[in-house]
């Protein structure tokens, strides 16, 4: 059960020159330890400006300005990092594979995040706090995601999760285990692509 905002515009961040700086240093990491360690795809390398950074950029708008985030399968740091550049509040990244989460670590030295903290180890065991807001980029279905959502957030919270082309059948095989409030925004960085931001996330029937 949920109700459906109807689709919206995404709204533009502005990116001051600073913050685009700090970017292309994540980005100029991003594909040195992409050598290394699969952190993305070899084949988006080229467009890995648009494709990643641009493509998680763009869920700024959409988070409480204020609070902690926590960010599940931070991987490479898309959208966590990302997000943590552009919103200096507390930022928790979420990362079990240890060669990502040492990336992890050595970006946020590397770039001065002092307010994201790594954690190294599987969602279930990482001690969090109750956080405003939820995202989680390429991990796992819709009705997984909002599990977790749903223990992570605090009331008020919400969680933005950008989909692909599966997007309408992920939240019509979840939508009978949950009520929650649901937005659509278009991404601007791939057409076939919808963002999602619940709010309200509680189990059917509770």
């Amino acid at each position: 059960m949920f109700h459906v905002k109807q689709r919206e515009v995404l709204p533009a961040a502005p990116v001051s020159r600073e913050t685009e700086c700090r970017l292309r240093a994540y980005l100029e990491l991003l594909l040195a330890w992409n050598a290394r360690i699969n952190l993305i795809a070899p084949a988006t390398e080229a467009v890995a400006w648009d494709r990643h950074v641009l493509d998680s950029w763009q869920l700024l708008p959409l988070l409480p300005p204020r609070g902690a985030l926590v960010d599940l399968g931070s991987g490479g740091g898309l959208p966590g990092l990302v997000l943590a550049i552009g919103r200096m509040e507390e930022t928790h990244l979420v990362e079990s594979d240890r060669r990502k989460a040492a990336f992890l670590r050595e970006a946020t030295r590397l770039l001065g995040l002092a307010h994201v903290r790594v954690h190294a180890e599987r969602l279930e065991a990482a001690r969090l706090p109750r956080a405003v807001a939820v995202t989680a980029r390429a991990l796992a279905p819709l009705q997984a995601l909002l599990r977790e959502a749903h223990r992570i957030l605090a009331p008020g919270g919400v969680a933005v999760f950008p989909k692909g082309r599966t997007a309408e059948d992920e939240l019509t095989a979840a939508a009978p285990g949950w009520f929650m409030r649901v937005e659509r925004f278009a991404s601007r960085t791939d057409a076939d692509a919808t963002i999602f931001r619940f709010s309200e996330i509680r189990p059917a029937g509770a």
